[in-house]
């Protein structure tokens, strides 16, 4: 009897847990994520959170515009050729990291690579993800993102 009332006051709470008073009176949301990581681990956990939040502001109404903008060495681990050590090392985390970038394709949210970054760190921008768009510079991007009105999350 008493796992049964746990159970049921752990779902009530499960249930009251929300986002309402952040989001009160918000249709729709506008925002760029600025994502800077120097480990594979990190970036799949990232982007998994990610996936999540786009489907959270959707569960409660609110119609998520999203970008997300790659810079640093993340770009290395956004490509269909990853070098052979960081294939062996972190295949598992790549595979992560290619089906999420499919996932929030499908959700329409925009992911931005920066051909600089790609230069600095030997990445064929013709090997980025197919679900990515290579774009000039990221810092450009965040800029002309935010000045359309989207809202910086930075990730680092």
């Amino acid at each position: 009897m008493g796992l049964l009332l746990f159970s049921m006051d752990s779902a009530n709470a499960a249930e009251k847990i929300n986002d309402a008073m952040a989001l009160n009176g918000v249709k729709e949301t506008r925002s760029v994520f600025l994502i800077d990581f120097t480990n594979p681990q990190k970036t799949a956990f990232y982007l998994d959170i990610i996936r999540g939040t786009h489907e959270g502001l959707v569960r409660q109404g609110v119609k998520p515009n999203m970008v997300l903008v790659f810079i640093g060495e993340t770009v290395r681990y956004l490509s269909t050729e990853p070098d052979d050590v960081l294939a062996m090392e972190y295949g598992k985390q790549l595979d992560s990291i290619a089906d999420t970038a499919k996932a929030l394709k499908a959700k329409g949210v925009r992911m931005e690579v920066c051909a600089i970054a790609n230069r600095v760190f030997e990445v064929d921008n013709a090997t980025t993800l197919p679900e990515m768009d290579v774009v000039g510079d990221g810092f450009i991007s965040l800029i002309g993102w935010q000045t359309q009105g989207h809202k910086l999350v930075p990730i680092f």
